[in-house]
């Protein structure tokens, strides 16, 4: 059979890259859209105690949904190595289509008691396993999707996404914010925005269903390497799961601490109207957002492991004068320049990670061997981000959270300074 001309190939590629990436806004705006809306809904779930406690309860949901992303990465991880990239994106995006609908009809704790906390437990712990599969398979089918030379670049389009899913979910609330009154979001209006997605994700269903499969995942499939499993896994590659892990720590708590919880501090320390935090954000985001792909192809030119280093570095010397200075900012615009310089920070990690990680294993596991250590890793350090900041603040200690986020990406900058370099050194084969 003749391979199609090399532009034809360009087309193919980068529709498909397109295709991928929509789908895997669609569900970080899903995901997103708890945080952003924590500010509004956490009274009707838990309407006692005072804005922290509040805060601190819905907090610890968050942190539940990210405990059951390890089991949908080791669920559909697997899937996706043996049945193929596009089935587990469709499987994931199902998934949290359901959440996301369960969410916006859920009943409140002045209906039905503490039944409504429990039922947004379980939506959460479905909208987890859902995410849990997501990053694995998106990031295995962009990483293996992309050309050899531009790798870096297009794979960061992970991150575009993602954070696109987060700066529209934070649109959404602006706009929200401006129709409607505070009395009326609390009431009932954040539940428009989980309604919204619920309605994206069964569009994206559509989508990734026309997606073409990637090469790699055929190549692995006709040949008579081990199914993967996670036996497999931890036998045949301990080290690169471990590596997965111990590179994902300090970058994930990084990126969660500046994003998700971020919006909180500005209100809850600094002191801003919910308004004027979502603004802030909302604009630093949209630049984080353009530097990812910059990033990326910075790591095409000089490798992955001078811009993961670069990350682990810097964040070590102004993690804790960056916080430190936004306790007290009165300006958004200083708070903005300050934010923005810890997301400039912390693009060393989001831009090139996923395509590190997959660049390290072979593809007839590559799926399950990017999701689940980075799900674990995930769980412990980005999960907890923002639970573990309210509850040094609840303990008077708050400065003690920006000491243990130095301390991760510390620890996380041994491991880039040792590991290979994986531009180099990658086990995508296919071109």
């Amino acid at each position: 059979m003749n391979r199609p001309p090399a532009h034809e190939r360009h087309r193919h590629r980068i529709r498909n890259i397109i295709g991928g990436s929509a789908g895997n806004l669609v569900e970080w705006y899903d995901w997103y859209v708890y945080a952003a809306f924590g500010l509004y809904f956490a009274p009707v779930f838990f309407p006692q105690g005072d804005r922290t406690s509040q805060l601190l309860n819905t907090a610890a949901v968050f942190a539940v949904g990210f405990v059951m992303r390890p089991i949908g990465a080791w669920i559909m991880g697997i899937y996706a190595d043996r049945r193929g990239r596009k089935a587990g994106l469709s499987l994931s995006v199902s998934l949290m289509c359901l959440g996301s609908l369960i969410i916006a009809l859920m009943p409140t704790y002045a209906t039905i008691g503490a039944a409504a906390p429990v039922l947004l437990v379980l939506a959460r712990m479905m909208q987890g396993l859902s995410l849990g599969g997501e990053y694995g398979a998106s990031a295995t089918y962009l990483s293996e999707m992309a050309g050899r030379e531009r790798r870096g670049f297009f794979s960061s389009f992970q991150y575009v996404s993602l954070i696109a899913g987060q700066l529209i979910a934070l649109a959404v609330l602006l706009v929200l914010q401006q129709l409607m009154s505070e009395a009326a979001l609390e009431a009932w209006g954040w539940r428009i925005p989980f309604a919204i997605g619920a309605v994206l994700a069964v569009v994206v269903f559509y989508i990734r269903r026309r997606l073409a499969e990637t090469e790699s995942f055929h190549n692995a499939r006709a040949s008579d390497a081990p199914r993967s499993s996670s036996a497999n896994l931890f036998r045949d590659h301990p080290r690169e799961a471990l590596l997965v892990m111990a590179l994902t720590a300090g970058g994930t708590l990084s990126f969660y601490a500046y994003t998700t919880y971020m919006q909180k501090f500005l209100v809850n320390t600094s002191g801003f109207g919910r308004e004027t935090a979502s603004q802030v954000m909302t604009a630093a985001l949209f630049l984080f957002m353009c530097l990812q792909p910059l990033s990326g192809a910075l790591s095409d030119r000089i490798g992955r492991k001078p811009v993961m280093a670069a990350f682990g570095a810097l964040g070590l010397v102004f993690t804790v004068p960056l916080f430190t200075a936004l306790e007290t900012v009165q300006s958004p615009y200083a708070a903005f320049a300050l934010v923005m310089a810890a997301l400039v920070i912390v693009t060393g990690y989001t831009s090139i990670n996923a395509v590190v990680k997959a660049e390290l294993f072979p593809a007839h596991i590559r799926a399950l061997g990017v999701a689940l250590p980075y799900a674990i890793a995930n769980t412990m350090f980005g999960g907890t981000a923002e639970y573990v900041a309210l509850w040094f603040k609840d303990q008077g200690m708050e400065r003690g959270f920006y000491w243990y986020v130095t301390a991760m990406i510390g620890l996380s900058l041994i491991v880039y300074l040792t590991m290979r370099d994986t531009k180099t050194h990658s086990l995508i084969r296919e071109d």
